[in-house]
């Protein structure tokens, strides 16, 4: 409750600011947004803020070994590593002073790996500051942090400092030195490979990133996830679009108010980016703020990855189980109760796994089609797969039960 209150006194605040009539006009002033993240954050990685964010009730078994220092100046709004699992190799974006990372560490143990990515060098500076002696307690160490920005997760900050430090940029023909220089980092020494990374998380961060970045950021969550991978993030939606004026004030944009996402359009930018199965799997039912009748709460999405590629036929079917009577995915397939609906062979190994497997009933032909064998599939249309097109060539036999059909159990 304190948290609440003293987010409501900002609020309060900032907007007092806005509509005093000896104030400039929030409207007529240029927001920099990077700014005003840096210097809010670097402040809160020094002395603990009560107001940036909402307060999270995380497993108290992973919080035994973190610092009291890092607990105190983390700031999040949901807890996206209950859906880590162990072995895997995780991203967390933003990680600021580390704690996601911390307890990311402890899930996947041994012989997974953590990787924290933020550019706020003060928040660094506290995560890496305590990486011995965690995985001395740990007896292992599988945490890394590094410096970059979210949007542009090939952009190693801490390798082009190093050239900076070397090549300092005077002039502009230093500054297209060192854009070509960033360029060639971004191809030859990344800081997060493509396809390399089991899950992204993040915990309410990309709302604040300018608008400007956002289709990038989604796009690069998107580039270094594995086939299969998936993406969990925390962050602060709203139900109703934010009024520009309120857009442009740094303190409630940097307290994770102003650049909230619209509920709709943070499951859209998703789908825009290549994800598919996206799900909300945490909604705060309260709001967590409200400011002039918008309510802001805490959402957690899960977005997988991997339904790019051509889609061939190998007489695979699928039966949606219920409840609903039918059911469209991103892909615009539509699955019709009880029904054998065809699907591509890409489709049949995504239905096979989450988040569809507890609502489908796979069903693979008698006779498997060789992959070099299949033809093209169309996926548009809602296509019914007969039952004899699954059967084929299994030829006409006839089997009769020789006993109950419901085995011991008498079920009949």
């Amino acid at each position: 409750m304190l948290a609440v209150a003293i987010l409501a006194e900002n609020i309060k605040e900032a907007l007092g600011k806005h509509m005093s009539s000896t104030t400039p006009s929030i409207e007529s002033q240029s927001l920099n947004v990077d700014a005003a993240v840096r210097d809010r954050y670097s402040a809160a990685a020094e002395a603990a803020e009560a107001a940036l964010c909402c307060p999270v009730d995380y497993d108290p078994q992973y919080l035994k070994m973190i610092p009291q220092e890092i607990l105190e100046r983390d700031y999040g709004c949901g807890d996206p590593s209950k859906w880590v699992k162990q072995g895997e190799t995780v991203l967390d974006l933003g990680s600021g002073g580390g704690k996601i990372c911390y307890i990311a560490a402890q899930i996947v143990g041994e012989s997974g790996k953590v990787i924290g990515v933020d550019c706020n060098d003060t928040m660094l500076g506290l995560a890496r500051q305590y990486q011995g002696e965690i995985a001395e307690k740990l007896g292992y160490e599988n945490v890394d942090f590094r410096k970059g920005r979210i949007q542009d997760l090939k952009l190693n900050l801490d390798s082009l400092e190093e050239y900076l430090i070397e090549n300092p940029t005077k002039t502009s023909s230093d500054w297209l030195q060192m854009q070509e220089h960033a360029d060639h980092l971004r191809a030859t020494q990344p800081l997060i490979k493509s396809d390399s990374v089991d899950v992204v998380v993040s915990n309410c961060v990309l709302n604040l990133v300018k608008d400007e970045d956002r289709k990038q950021l989604f796009s690069e969550l998107h580039r270094v996830l594995k086939r299969g991978g998936r993406a969990v993030i925390s962050d602060i939606v709203c139900d109703e679009l934010v009024p520009e004026e309120l857009r442009n004030d740094p303190h409630l944009w940097s307290g994770c108010i102003s650049g909230a996402f619209l509920e709709e359009s943070f499951l859209e930018a998703f789908a825009e980016a290549g994800f598919y199965g996206i799900e909300i799997v945490s909604r705060q039912e309260e709001a967590w703020a409200t400011v002039e009748g918008i309510e802001f709460r805490s959402m957690t999405v899960q977005a997988f990855k991997g339904k790019d590629g051509p889609c061939l036929d190998r007489r695979q079917a699928v039966i949606y189980n219920g409840p609903w009577k039918s059911v469209t995915d991103d892909d615009g397939h539509k699955l019709v109760r009880g029904k054998r609906m065809a699907v591509c062979e890409k489709t049949f190994q995504i239905y096979s796994q989450a988040p569809y497997s507890d609502k489908i009933t796979p069903v693979p032909p008698v006779n498997e089609v060789p992959l070099e064998n299949a033809k093209p599939f169309d996926c548009h249309g809602v296509p019914i797969r007969s039952a004899k097109e699954t059967k084929q060539g299994n030829g006409l036999l006839t089997m009769l039960p020789d006993g109950d059909c419901c085995g011991t159990d008498g079920c009949c």
